[in-house]
């Protein structure tokens, strides 16, 4: 049975992480810093568990868009209520990014979605023409019946910086599948020349028909 407290601990730490990367074992190394609690990742793992299937939770795996495969591990973790969460947290880490990920997240679910986290991986040169891969993230592939989108939930699109780093996955898909960037920077929705649409997020939530827009 779980011990109370460490539920309370493993619960707080997920609330702390929302739309982070993480496993049981980072888990474990976390909460023996803060709290100077140990608890072996075999148990965080089992534990991790009783709160997706009491629904407190939804797990998030990774899927890597071009070798069409899912990775083992890490997961991101999503809370299933906003309002709880910042209660759990006492109404701190007010993180508008993270929030806004996570209800988008729920929304989908709402939608009858299937969501995953999107990796695509890209090759490079470097300064010294070497040839290098990094994996670039997708916040979010999502599966409907026959269709699937892409989908990236970004606070601001205002620094040109951002608005590479976001779109980049994206372009590199290579696929048809339809594209989609939700951020507060959008007024009106539009659809731009790469065939991206871009939306702010009241209409996102509002609209169930966002996804076919």
């Amino acid at each position: 049975m779980a011990t109370p407290g460490i539920l309370r601990e493993l619960a707080s730490a997920l609330c702390s992480s929302i739309g982070s990367l993480t496993n049981a074992s980072k888990i474990s190394k976390s909460i023996k810093t803060a709290k100077n609690i140990s608890i072996d990742p075999e148990t965080i793992g089992k534990y991790l568990n009783y709160l997706t299937d009491s629904f407190l939770f939804s797990e998030a795996a990774r899927y890597d868009v071009k070798g069409k495969k899912y990775f083992e591990y890490p997961y991101k973790y999503y809370c299933a209520d906003i309002g709880l969460r910042n209660a759990r947290l006492g109404f701190r880490q007010q993180e508008e990014s993270h929030i806004l990920e996570n209800l988008i997240y729920n929304e989908l679910l709402c939608r009858g979605c299937i969501v995953d986290v999107g990796v695509v991986p890209l090759v490079e040169r470097d300064n010294a023409g070497r040839r290098t891969q990094k994996n670039c993230e997708i916040d979010f592939v999502v599966r409907k019946g026959s269709k699937q989108y892409y989908i990236q939930s970004a606070l601001s699109m205002d620094d040109p910086v951002k608005e590479v780093t976001e779109l980049r996955p994206l372009l590199n898909t290579k696929d048809s599948f339809k594209k989609i960037v939700v951020s507060k920077s959008y007024g009106k929705s539009w659809v731009d020349e790469n065939g991206i649409l871009r939306i702010n997020p009241i209409d996102f939530l509002l609209d169930e028909e966002s996804l076919e827009r």
